[in-house]
Formats: C-alpha cells, structure tokens, sequence
C-alpha cells in the first residue's frame, strides 16, 4: 500500500519572448501545451509542470495552459539551460508530497499541521502562498498509483520548512499517524491455489490487484499446506495482509481474477480471523461465475491501464496452457 509520495515539481518561466520558450519547450521535450488543470492532473510523481510566463508577471498564479514534461525537473532545467532558451527569471514552486488518508482527512490535516507547525488551507491557495523552500502535505482518499488532480485534494498543509527535513521526519511518522487515525486495522490471510501449479503467475496477478489498488500492506508471506477434505493435502500460496479495507470487498475484488470468462485459473480464499469469508455472504449471485463477472467488471473500471494490460497478458497464456 502506497500512502506517501511526491507530487510533480512546478516551475515558472519568466520571459519577453513566451512564444518562441513555448515552442522550443515542445521541441525540446515533445510535448504540447496543455490546460493548466489537465497537466496538473494528469501528471505523476517527479514529472515537472512548466509554465512559460511574460517576464512582467511577478506572482505565481498560473496561466489557462502548461507543459506536462515526463521529467524531473534538474533534468528540465538543465536541458532549458543548456539550449541558452531567453529565460530572464526562474521561479520554482513549494515541493508537494501527498499523504493518502482513507478516512478522518480533517483530524489528520489537524494533526499534520500540529506536528511540523504548519497552515491548514485549501492547494490552491498552499501553492498561491508558498514559497520556493517551503513544502506542501496535500491529503487525499486516492490511490497514490494514479495521478491526482487538484480536485482530489481534500486540503493541504502549508509547512515554511524545507522539504527533505519535513520528509525525513514524514516517513516516520506515517505509521503512527495512521494508527490515531484508523486504530482497528484488520488482518487478513490471503490463500492460493492452483491444481495447474502456475504459482508464479497467480501469485503476481493477486500481486498486481492488491499494489494497484492499494488494498493493505503485506506484512508476511510463504507456502502452507491445505486440507480441502480429510487425508488430502494440497500446497497454498499464503499471505497476510494488513488492510483499512472492507476484508469483504477485498474477497470480492479478488474473485475477479479467479476466472476468466468460465474458465478457473487459480482458487483464493480470504479468511478474517481464522474464518474462512465465503462467497455465498458476497452478495446475491445465482452462481460463482456470476459473482466472478461482476467482480471482473469492478477490476476493469478501478486498474490502471497498465496494470490491466499485464493482467490481460498474463491471463491469455494461462488461458491458452491451461488444462481441459
């Protein structure tokens, strides 16, 4: 489970030539200029939003349109640099790291600005106020595996410290925060099975959809042994999960890759407490495969595309060398 990181770096460009920075920007890295929401949105962790603005404008109130750049940003600046652009001023924005917090976001803004002496406000105005050595904690309900845009943001803590010093103290932290606000945390076992003994593949969709979706942390795991009926002894894969999840929900998200279509590909059992949650408490499904379906179908709306890709990869080779 991924509950911290960075978000993209944010520099202004003071110009008297805007269009001619602007199209050398988008030889220079291939891009094009976007809306300012868009590439705040679509940008990820050390990706650099670039505004190129006249040398007049003296505040860091960003323009309609940006730059979205897969790079970070001394990697940018070097390149802008490097090619002697007519650049007369450099602006560099506070540093962002976001802080996923499922639940209680106003307690915890309270209790972030309390420990590193900060200002609870809205992003905008954090990045509006900010300044080049100061850093921002945005809090979010959002998977940190996709991009966040601004809407996402639930509020936001100004900090006048320099990022790698409040970082540093952050990740620490973390834990112990979490644990003031989420302290029934739930402990889960994951099983796995596979008559096929395709254990690598199986182990890495399960894999897959729990980083993905950020369903807990996996705080242990290895091979067991299972007894499906007495004198039979089987292999499982097992691990245990620690989640603020519904251990519900995680069962039926998990159903959805234990089929394809009609096809099984591996058996995964969640137990909660050493009982064993059954599919028949999921919901009301005539059968299996139609649970299985209905599960799939919440896969594919909640992965990342890439993700889904792999999955799909995966799953046409078990598919295709799977027994009759």
């Amino acid at each position: 489970m991924k509950v911290l990181r960075f978000g993209p770096s944010i520099i202004f460009l003071r110009t008297k030539d805007s269009e001619s920075v602007k199209k050398a920007i988008s030889e220079a890295f291939g891009v094009k200029e976007l809306s300012t929401d868009e590439a705040i949105k679509l940008s990820s962790e050390f990706e650099t939003v670039l505004f190129v603005t006249e040398e007049w404008e003296k505040e860091t109130i960003p323009p309609e349109t940006a730059f979205l750049i897969g790079s970070h940003a001394p990697v940018v600046l070097s390149e802008i640099i490097n090619r002697n652009l007519p650049v007369e001023k450099v602006h560099v924005e506070s540093t962002l790291i976001l802080l996923r917090i499922p639940t209680n976001v106003e307690e915890g803004l309270r209790l972030l600005a309390e420990k590193y002496g900060g200002e609870i406000m809205d992003i905008r105005t954090a990045f509006d106020e900010g300044e080049a050595g100061d850093t921002i904690i945005g809090v979010t309900t959002k998977k940190l595996s996709a991009p966040i845009g601004p809407e996402e943001i639930e509020g936001a803590v100004l900090i006048r410290r320099d990022f790698l010093s409040v970082y540093r103290e952050l990740t620490i932290d973390v834990p112990v925060l979490l644990l003031k606000l989420l302290p029934e945390w739930k402990e889960i076992t994951i099983k796995i099975y596979d008559t096929d003994k395709r254990y690598d593949e199986n182990i890495e969709r399960l894999m897959m959809v729990i980083e993905d979706l950020d369903l807990g942390f996996v705080v242990g795991e290895g091979w067991d042994w299972d007894y499906p009926r007495p004198f039979m002894r089987v292999p499982v894969y097992k691990l245990k999960l620690l989640t603020w999840e519904d251990p519900v929900r995680v069962k039926f998200l998990l159903k959805g890759i234990e089929y394809v279509g009609y096809k099984r590909l591996c058996d995964i059992d969640v137990f909660l407490e050493g009982k064993k949650i059954h599919w028949t408490s999921l919901g009301k499904y005539d059968s299996k495969f139609e649970l299985a379906k209905a599960a799939r179908e919440e896969l594919e709306k909640n992965l990342s595309w890439d993700v889904l890709e792999r999955l799909h990869r995966i799953e046409e080779v078990l598919v295709r060398e799977s027994r009759d």
